[in-house]
Formats: structure tokens, C-alpha cells, sequence
């Protein structure tokens, strides 16, 4: 895991004239943003609304924000980790459905008595590390149709996708809801290892948050004990935003035919 001090250096102020269009600017450089300054739920709600068009799904709330919290009724259930208060592997948001949320907005309401750390992940990173180390891997984890995420009316794709304009996004999950190809598996080691070494700490106190593209960065959480509460938003960014991310040019794989998981 990489020690950095990823919340000042990625540091966005919400109250500033200028916070939308900086916000934009920092979402296509590194797709991630921290944040502070959220006194309240109705304060989380109007930022995600200034930023994205929000996106109501099976967990949201009226007001289309999901409270995150150990409800101490959904241990062990496949794809209700979050309301729990175990480890979350690292993933992307809603992996198991044809178009996942561009954006992720998580605020921090109360923080855990001990642990709950968020975790972020820089796909980018990850995809130039396993590329430059196992040409092979890339390939294999690019495949199209190569993992199937969610339950029964989930949705088959692959970790990489690439673009035609030259860019790739990740998809991801690594719970009973992911079921793998055998030619994805062999190299799921090679994913992890890369994952926890580029995996960054974020520990939020209250009224901090983070934004992150979902199609590049992984996040994940530590556990915790106590009651740590948090919203978070999904949605649509209001400004265009590139696919993905530009992997390096040294290290670009095109995937090639598709392996099918029954």
C-alpha cells in the first residue's frame, strides 16, 4: 500500500466561485477529488446536484442519496457489503450493469469509533503496472465477455475495456457477484497484487468526502467498529468527460477475441 497524503494533494474547496469548473479540470486529469465542508445531509445533496445528475438505484433514498451504515442486517449477503461493517475488497460502483455511474461522491457523516479507512485504487496505475511487468495478463484481463458481474440479471463484460479513441476503462468486483472466466483466473493474483500496491489510505473525519470517476478509480474499505455513517451520491457528470483514462503509450494492449463466460 502506498503511504501518501492523498486528501491534501487532491483538495478541491467547495465554497470557491470557481469549484464546478475545477472540479471538471481535476475529474479529467486524475478522475479523483477530495473534499470538506459538508455540515450536513442537505449539503451533500445540493453539491452532488452542482456536479452531477444524480442517479437513484436499489439502495438510494428518496432524495437519491444512499446512507451507508451497518445495519447488522445484511452480514455475509453477496452485494450488500457496504451496509455492513467488514473489509470491502476494492471495485467499482454498480459493475453488474450495462452502463455503471460515471461518478462517485462519498461524504463522511460520522466516522468509526476504529478503522473504516477508504481506500482508493488508480486504475490507471494498476493497468500500467500489470502491463509492464506480464504483457499477457493485459491481454487476458482485456478480454471482452470475460467476467460476469452481479446476480441473475447482471451483466457480462471485462476488467480493461478499451476505446476506440485510445482510452480504457475498469470494471471490477471481487465477491461472490464477479464469476470469472478460466482464462481471467490465472491471472486474478497479478490483479491483486497490483491493486494493494497502489491502493491509497483516505481516512475521512467528519464532513469530508471524496469524488472519483468511476471508470478509473477502485475503491474499497477497511472494517470498523462503532458507527460510522456515510452518504454517498452516483450519477452523471454535467460536464462531457473523456472515457476512462490515457494508459501509457509504452504499455497499450489491445484485447483480442472474446472468451465467453457461461
Amino acid at each position: 500500500m502506498r503511504e501518501a497524503q492523498p486528501f491534501t494533494a487532491h483538495f478541491v474547496d467547495i465554497q470557491s466561485p470557481r469549484t464546478e469548473e475545477v472540479v471538471q479540470e481535476r475529474l479529467r486529469e486524475t478522475g479523483m477529488i477530495s473534499l470538506s465542508g459538508f455540515t450536513s445531509r442537505a449539503i451533500v445533496r445540493d453539491f452532488a446536484a452542482r456536479i452531477m445528475n444524480i442517479t437513484p438505484h436499489r439502495d438510494s433514498d428518496p432524495d437519491g442519496l444512499t446512507t451507508i451504515r451497518d445495519t447488522r442486517r445484511h452480514t455475509h449477503r453477496a452485494g450488500y457489503g457496504g451496509f455492513g461493517n467488514g473489509e470491502l475488497a476494492s471495485h467499482t460502483e454498480r459493475s453488474g450493469v450495462p452502463h455503471p455511474p460515471r461518478l462517485m461522491l462519498l461524504v463522511c457523516g460520522t466516522p468509526a469509533y476504529d478503522g473504516g479507512e477508504c481506500l482508493l485504487t488508480d486504475g490507471r496505475a494498476v493497468y500500467t503496472d500489470i502491463a509492464a511487468r506480464r504483457r499477457d495478463a493485459i491481454v487476458a484481463l482485456s478480454q471482452p465477455r470475460t467476467v460476469f458481474f452481479g446476480g441473475g440479471d447482471g451483466h457480462t463484460a471485462e476488467i480493461f475495456t478499451h476505446h476506440s479513441v485510445g482510452r480504457v476503462s475498469v470494471r471490477l468486483r471481487l465477491d461472490g457477484l464477479a464469476k470469472f472466466s478460466p482464462v481471467v483466473q490465472s491471472y486474478l493474483p497479478h490483479l491483486r497484487a497490483a491493486l494493494e500496491t497502489y491502493q491509497i489510505r483516505l481516512p475521512l473525519g467528519a464532513g469530508q468526502g471524496y469524488l472519483i470517476d468511476n471508470e478509473r478509480w477502485l475503491h474499497a474499505r477497511s472494517s470498523f467498529t462503532g458507527q460510522r455513517l456515510c452518504w454517498r451520491a452516483l450519477g452523471e457528470p454535467h460536464a462531457p468527460l473523456p472515457k476512462g483514462f490515457i494508459p501509457s503509450s509504452r504499455f497499450t494492449v489491445m484485447s483480442t477475441r472474446p472468451v465467453i463466460v457461461r
